[in-house]
């Protein structure tokens, strides 16, 4: 503004000027007041009408408004009239109108501005340092002020707001009122008058002496030197610390707080700047607060002037409300001149004690551009001379040396500023709760769940550092293939911020919302955390709002069978179980289990949007357990498959390094279960184009497989890996430098839209920031419709890109392309005319060219006739390497070698000298089998031919094909010479497993035993050709192919497939519990669950392979006797086989 307006003075307000009829009230004083503040001071008319006051028109409210002198006075004030204004003011206060009857030719205004400006700030005292009336006079008004503040006390009114420059100016300051202007006068004001008198001359007459002796500081600077002084002096007072933390403080407004410290020189920019950096925090929802040089004045530091002791005074103030401000966790702008750099740093120091984020940004404008600009026409008048101490002018401006960020304004626009200063503002992580972001960030993706990505490293260890003990008595819960999968993905992070399978509340949340409500710094005191106990007792709503909604689209759960639940349930207040692989290998621990109902039907229908019983991963869910057990796990060790490819997994952690290390200024992540032709490699280049073309300098590309479970007819995956790996190699179809190849450990669920979110929010934990997403995406053809997609094409990556919690991650999608006849090369169609040239090389025919053995075409020419006959391949379809792993592979698709997808091998390790195991394999592998050999000469033995049967009358030799607690089907093979354990096979020629639980027994043979199948039993049951089958229930681990002498306890009968199956139940002598047990009644009083548990076993253990339920002669065990005449039974038939009374089936029976 350039003009101000003022109260009259006096109590009861003055006359109407010319044309008044009666006296202003102080009601109308107060209204004139307020409209001016509001309409300004060019509405006169307009203020009239509101007033609707006859008499009060425009003219009179203007005259009101400033009243006019004849004769002004503009000259240098004299010693004289300083030191009558002092006495003045110290008798009227800041009644100015009073005051100027004092004085000739001067305004109240004049007067008012001598005061504030010269003589009670300390401007005065910089302005005549040298000169000893000027030290009287200041010296005097600073102990009259103090002794007015001492009788006003505090009590301030504004009665008008009057921005001003925060350089020295000489723009009419704003007009404040002390409370006793205010008050009515009483009868007692002489008599304070008098006493007020009394106390003024006592400080003259002390000070007088000072006019005749030269200053003892040469600066004169007395007020100042005092309020500095008065900075280090000792308190009694002791800092309160707030018991929020700043990380609850942040995390709960979801933000940080710093301070942005602008500087430059009056008129660079600094608060245009902050005005527009204020609107867009704001727009984003985030709190904000400016505090500008000139407002700052107005208020906190109305009583400093522009010395340098003030200036420094100013930044301190305004740097120590900054530094409240951003601990608060507001982001607060500071725009000051703060032209000495020493005062900036004193600013900086007070952030970094309260650990508080400070910025110096330099506004860096020239002095000529902004003298150019001048828009309030201060430097004009700085030049002149009307203005003493001007920033630039007459003051030195000392800038930044080394400023966080720089702004050069004269060649920028103030969107550019302003987006400067926004994205240093986001790189810092102050537009989040969570802590500082890891390094390559924004560049990659920030992982889901608040303090995920900071915490990611110690949340999802790369490297187990320090396994907790698992204590031999722990539940042991089996893992299927998928479910190691799934712990590998919880595990690693890749589903952040979940750390363990579902508990039911998220899991019931996952099925309905896609989503799950986390609550990443336990602001609700743990009612929003997954992780919890579901509690359904309580249905407050009160704390929702204050989660995160995380994407959570695909169950995470672990399937178990009853007999895993009640040893869950019924164990000893055990914290935690221990998640065993199908190795037998110990993985993880799932810490406070939580059992409930697998309701099957309502997790497939919510999943898939169908019950399509021919689905893959439908039918494996109808297969496992009947219940599901939640719990937050922690991997003992890595998860490791042993298979070649692990070097090809990376963790989260481990490819946030990679891409990092190659300066990714973004990733796009390609999700791929084929292997790639040149229409993925279309599709993967046109991304990274797309975003170079959008400026980014360095995006990298992670081409990322699929390596958990599959459906049995998908390219296995060390064919898929392989052939990438080729590509690669190759390098015609991607670039090397700058893609990553990884594998991504989920199994396949085949879930069309609801899986292709995981998909994308799995890949964003692990830094990718754009996901290509095609057409019908993870989905799959019905099983009763072959023909007929289970979901529509476009669904998929519609869904995607408003999937709840993906807003920040990047979708890129492309149209379907095709093949170029003319040019080799994959395009979209972009010209129907084009169809002729354009070819669509679908899977099936890519199978089909690679089962034929079809090299490309001959002379780079594609038959007319190759839509409806391949005869060759498209040149440039794949390159060559990676095309004939393709035929390699589509020409022997039975050999069982080939790795549908991750599986985990163990190698064999003994302390036993008499076995021999093929070299260089694993057991679940075709190729091991593992030979008995004497531990003296060397020589093979057969484990069923050459191994005594009988120790003595009730003992027994006993050959272990399987170990305690493993899962691998190992059997002695009974063709092969010396009849060497091996892996037992599923009718596709995959290595079995047992899938029903651990087993909790070793599993092994009788030597010299043979159930005959043309020995019928009374039922007509035959025996089951093998050798009779011993089921070992002893407490120690006992090595694949050692022999051991066991104790005869009893039997128990199966029936599988029409044939007799016995199943002897026996006790190792060496056991502790040996000489207490010899009977199956021994066996009732020390081990009371283990009969029922074996025949729960043995009812049970084909079921998760798809296989009815088992049947057993009886559910007890027989006895002793009974066992050894079965023993002593089938001995006599091994006799009658090896003797050749009986006829040989083709079995090896010796050399």
């Amino acid at each position: 503004m350039d003009r101000y307006y003022e109260m009259t003075s006096g109590d009861g307000g003055g006359m109407r000027e010319k044309g008044g009829k009666r006296s202003w009230t102080a009601h109308e004083d107060h209204q004139i007041i307020t409209l001016v503040a509001q309409l300004g001071c060019k509405h006169w008319s307009k203020l009239a009408k509101i007033l609707n006051d006859e008499c009060a028109n425009g003219h009179n409210g203007a005259k009101r408004s400033g009243k006019q002198y004849a004769t002004i006075k503009k000259g240098p004030w004299t010693k004289e009239e300083e030191v009558l204004l002092v006495a003045a003011h110290a008798e009227h206060g800041n009644q100015w109108s009073k005051i100027a009857k004092m004085f000739h030719g001067r305004t109240d205004n004049a007067i008012k501005n001598r005061w504030q400006v010269d003589i009670a700030g300390p401007s005065h005292v910089h302005a005549a340092c040298n000169r000893r009336i000027d030290a009287f006079v200041h010296l005097a008004s600073c102990a009259i002020v103090a002794a007015s503040v001492t009788k006003m006390g505090n009590e301030v009114q504004y009665t008008s707001v009057k921005l001003s420059e925060e350089d020295a100016t000489d723009m009419d300051p704003m007009d404040v009122k002390m409370t006793q202007e205010v008050r009515p006068a009483s009868g007692s004001s002489r008599a304070r008058t008098v006493v007020w008198w009394a106390l003024v001359l006592a400080p003259y007459l002390a000070l007088a002496a000072l006019v005749f002796t030269p200053l003892s500081n040469g600066k004169g600077e007395f007020c100042a030197a005092q309020r500095l002084e008065k900075l280090d002096m000792k308190r009694n007072v002791f800092y309160d610390e707030s018991v929020v933390t700043e990380h609850t403080r942040f995390a709960a407004i979801g933000q940080k707080g710093a301070t942005i410290w602008m500087t430059g020189l009056s008129g660079s920019g600094k608060s245009t700047i902050g005005r527009a950096l204020e609107a867009k925090l704001i727009h984003d929802r985030i709190q904000v607060y400016r505090l500008d040089g000139d407002n700052v004045r107005i208020g906190l530091n109305r009583d400093l002037g522009f010395s340098a002791a003030d200036r420094q005074e100013s930044v301190r103030r305004v740097g120590e409300m900054a530094a409240l401000f951003a601990q608060s966790g507001t982001i607060t702008i500071v725009g000051l001149v703060s032209p000495y750099r020493a005062h900036r740093d004193d600013v900086r120091d007070i952030h970094k004690k309260m650990n508080i984020p400070f910025y110096e940004v330099f506004v860096d404008t020239p002095l000529s551009v902004v003298m150019a600009r001048d828009i309030k026409g201060l430097y004009k008048k700085a030049v002149s001379g009307e203005i003493k101490d001007f920033t630039g002018v007459s003051a030195p401006y000392e800038a930044p040396l080394h400023a966080d960020l720089t702004l050069f304004t004269p060649n920028s626009t103030l969107d550019a500023e302003v987006d400067a200063v926004y994205s240093f503002l986001k790189r810092k992580g102050l537009l989040t709760g969570v802590d500082a972001l890891p390094s390559g960030y924004p560049g990659m993706a920030v992982a889901d769940g608040g303090n995920a990505a900071a915490d990611f490293d110690a949340l999802y260890p790369t490297v187990v550092a320090t396994p907790p003990t698992t204590p031999p008595a722990a539940v042991r819960v089996l893992l299927r293939d998928e479910d190691l999968h799934w712990v590998q993905v919880l595990g690693e992070g890749w589903a952040s911020p979940l750390r363990g399978f579902m508990r039911e509340g998220a899991y019931l949340q996952c099925l309905h919302f896609s989503s799950v409500v986390f609550d990443a710094d336990n602001l609700t005191e743990g009612s929003l955390n997954p992780h919890a106990t579901t509690n359904f007792s309580e249905y407050s709503t009160q704390d929702v709002g204050r989660g995160t909604r995380v994407n959570m689209p695909i169950p995470i759960v672990l399937p178990v069978n009853q007999a895993t639940k009640d040893a869950i349930l019924h164990a000893d207040a055990a914290p935690h179980v221990v998640l065993v692989s199908r190795t037998g290998d110990e993985v993880a621990l799932l810490t406070n289990p939580e059992v409930f109902d697998h309701r099957k039907e309502e997790r497939i229908t919510r999943t898939f949007g169908a019950f399509d019983l021919g689905h893959p991963y439908v039918q494996a869910i109808q297969t496992s357990g009947e219940y599901l057990v939640g719990g937050e796990i922690k991997l003992l060790r890595r998860v490791t498959y042993n298979d070649g490819l692990d070097k090809f997994r990376l963790t989260p952690s481990e490819l946030r390094a990679k891409f990092d290390a190659l300066g990714a200024d973004a990733v796009l992540a390609f999700q791929t279960r084929n292997p790639t032709h040149a229409g993925h490699a279309y599709l993967m280049n046109q991304g990274r184009q797309w975003l170079l073309d959008q400026g980014f300098k360095n995006p990298v590309l992670w081409l990322s497989p699929l390596g958990g479970w599959t459906k049995d007819d998908d390219v296995p995956l060390d064919v898929r890996v392989h052939q990438h790996e080729a590509i690669l190699q190759d390098g015609g179809m991607l670039d090397p430098a700058s893609t990553v190849l990884s594998i991504w450990p989920s199994p396949m669920v085949y879930a069309g839209p609801r899986e292709v979110q995981w998909h994308a929010k799995s890949r964003k934990n692990a830094g990718a920031s754009y996901f290509v997403v095609g057409r019908d995406p993870a989905g799959i053809k019905r099983s009763d419709v072959p023909d007929e997609d289970m979901y529509a094409g476009d669904h998929g990556r519609y869904v995607l890109h408003l999937a709840p919690g993906m807003e920040h991650m990047n979708l890129l999608s492309f149209p379907k392309v095709f093949y170029d006849k003319t040019d080799h090369k994959m395009k979209p169609m972009a010209d129907t005319n084009q169809a002729d040239n354009l070819l669509s090389i679908s899977g099936s025919k890519m199978r089909y060219m690679a089962k034929k053995g079809y090299q490309p075409c001959a002379n780079g020419v594609v038959p007319d006739t190759w839509e409806a006959d391949p005869t060759c391949v498209p040149p440039g379809f794949m390159a060559q390497a990676g095309w004939d792993l393709m035929i390699q592979y589509y020409q022997r698709q039975a050999d069982p070698s080939y790795l549908q997808y991750s599986v985990p091998f163990r190698e064999f390790t003994s302390a036993s000298s008499g076995v021999q195991v093929t070299p260089a394999t694993l057991i679940g592998t075709p190729g091991f089998e593992l030979t008995l050999v004497d531990p003296t000469t060397g020589t093979k033995r057969s484990p069923w031919h050459d191994v005594p049967l009988y120790v003595n009358a009730s003992v027994v030799n006993f050959v272990v094909e399987i170990e305690k607690g493993r899962m691998e089907k190992m059997e002695v093979n009974k063709y092969v010479a010396f009849n060497p354990i091996k892996q037992d096979v599923t009718k596709s020629n995959h290595s079995r497993y047992y899938l029903y639980g651990v087993p909790f027994f070793t599993y092994g043979m009788l030597p010299q035993t043979w159930e005959d199948p043309s020995t019928k039993d009374a039922m007509g049951h035959g025996g089951d050709n093998d050798p009779l089958d011993v089921i070992e229930i002893g407490s120690t681990m006992l090595p694949m192919g050692s022999v051991h002498p066991v104790k005869v306890l009893g039997s128990l009968e199966l029936i599988d497939d029409g044939e007799v199956d016995h199943k002897i139940i026996a006790l190792s002598v060496h056991d502790p519990l040996a000489p207490l047990i010899h009977s199956v009644d021994d066996l009732h009083a020390h081990k009371p669950q283990i009969v029922a548990q074996l025949v729960d076993w043995l009812k049970n253990y084909k079921v998760p392979e798809g296989k009815p339920v088992n049947t057993l002669s009886q559910d007890t065990m027989t006895t002793e006797a009974d066992a050894l005449a079965i023993v002593a039974a089938t001995h006599a038939r091994w006799q009658a086989l090896h003797t050749g009374d009986v006829p040989n089936p083709g079995f090896w029976l010796g050399p």
